[in-house]
Parts: structure tokens; sequence; C-alpha cells
């Protein structure tokens, strides 16, 4: 059996409005379910069974949503911000409106960013208890140790002291110029604030340019451009929800 919600819940959730607004909008005529004006809006509903309109156009009850993006810089990974544009604002198409990027990626960086309003999900994804791993492509300018391998492998000691855990580093390519870059991988398992750029800064190097690749079994879809997302498939929810 279905379980039953308020109207109002419903609504609000579908983004049509505040509560006291879903009310104001009920008094003036401009809801129906099942073909009848409905003015009580703490009436329950049945999701699935129960034809709701809005201003005379259907509006589908949708639990859960989630979303793969390309997160490009220049947004943040917030619901709202009051300078600058954030993830949710490129979600042209979303339906609900409690959607909330998982995890945060700095304004600066780009790449793999999850958006969804399933809470669990997020939280275990998150918790660096489940051993998710998060990857990352960096490019790095200044010269790293030749233990770095080494260092991040047992921990890097952050300038604040901070211990982080063990992390994978694999180095892709070397550009040895004046002031040399290179392109890794790493591989980590938390996200303590700005965490990726202060573990470089660690080792006296700085990140010119960050992007996250993968979220455990989650991929980013190389054929989306920077701002552009798409929902998941039905396999890739169930990758996630077994890999926690």
């Amino acid at each position: 059996m279905t379980e039953k919600i308020r109207l109002d819940k419903y609504l609000v959730e579908m983004g049509l409005g505040s509560r006291s607004q879903i009310k104001e909008a009920a008094k003036k005529g401009r809801i129906q379910v099942n073909e009848e004006v409905e003015t009580k809006t703490e009436r329950k509903i049945d999701p699935q069974e129960d034809r709701v309109l809005f201003d005379s156009r259907r509006i589908s009850y949708i639990k859960t949503e989630y979303y793969m993006l390309n997160k490009p810089c220049g947004v943040v990974s917030a619901t709202r911000d009051n300078l600058h544009s954030t993830v949710l604002d490129l979600l042209e198409d979303r339906n609900r409106s409690d959607l909330f990027p998982v995890g945060r990626l700095d304004i600066d960086t780009e790449g793999l960013l999850l958006i969804t309003n399933d809470g669990a999900l997020a939280h275990r994804l998150l918790s660096p208890k489940h051993h998710v791993d998060k990857v990352y492509q960096a490019v790095i300018e200044g010269r790293l140790p030749q233990d770095a391998i080494q260092q991040f492998w047992h921990g890097i000691t952050l300038t604040d002291g901070t211990i982080t855990l063990p992390a994978v580093l694999t180095v892709l390519e070397v550009k040895e110029t004046a002031s040399p870059q290179t392109t890794v991988l790493l591989t980590i398992q938390e996200g303590k604030f700005h965490q990726v750029k202060r573990m470089f800064e660690a080792l006296d190097c700085q990140v010119l340019y960050l992007k996250r690749k993968s979220m455990g079994c989650l991929l980013l879809d190389e054929t989306l451009a920077p701002g552009e997302y798409r929902t998941l498939r039905e396999d890739e929810i169930l990758q996630l929800q077994q890999l926690t």
C-alpha cells in the first residue's frame, strides 16, 4: 500500500510553492484532485492513485531524483547563495524542490557532482567509515617529492596538524619547465574542507586545476560538457545503493 501524504506537502515537494502559497492557490480553486476542485490542503493523497492538477496541469509525484552534473567553474555546490549561481540553478527541468548536492566541490573545481534528495544514500556515500573512493584529476605546480606516493599512502599531515586517511596518488605526466607541472590522479575516501588542495600544499605544491572523475562506482559521463547534466540510469542508482 502506498503511503499517503498531505496535499500541500505533495505540491511543495514538487516545487509549486510554499505551504502558504499552496493554501492560497487552493482557496482560489486552482487545485483539483480526481477532477474535482480541492480547497483543503491538509487532505491526504495517494501518490499512485490520485490525480492532482495545479492550474489544470497534471502534477505527478516523484519521490526521489538523481542527477549527474559535470560541475563547471564559477558555480557553488550549494542549494542557495547570495553571491553566486548554484549547481541547482543549472538543473532547469528538475521536479523536486528539496534536491541538494552530495558533498561539495570548490567554486573553481570541475567534474562529477551527484544531486539528489536521497538523504540516506548521500550520508552513506560521504561517510569515511564506508570507504567510498573519490577520484580527482589535478594539475600541480611545483616539484613533488620523490616519496610523494608513499606520503599520500601513509596519510598527509596538513599544515594545521590534521592527518588525512591513506590516499592513492598516481602520476600521469610531468612537464619539466621553469615551473614544473605534474598531472596526477588522487583517490581519497574523505572530504575535508579544501582537502585535495591542502594535501598538496603540505608538500609545497599548488593545485592549478582540479576535476572530480568518479565517486565510488559512479563515473563522470565524459559526454557531458561543463554545466551539462543528466538523470542517473537505473543501473547506476542500483550500483550506488549496493555499494553502500
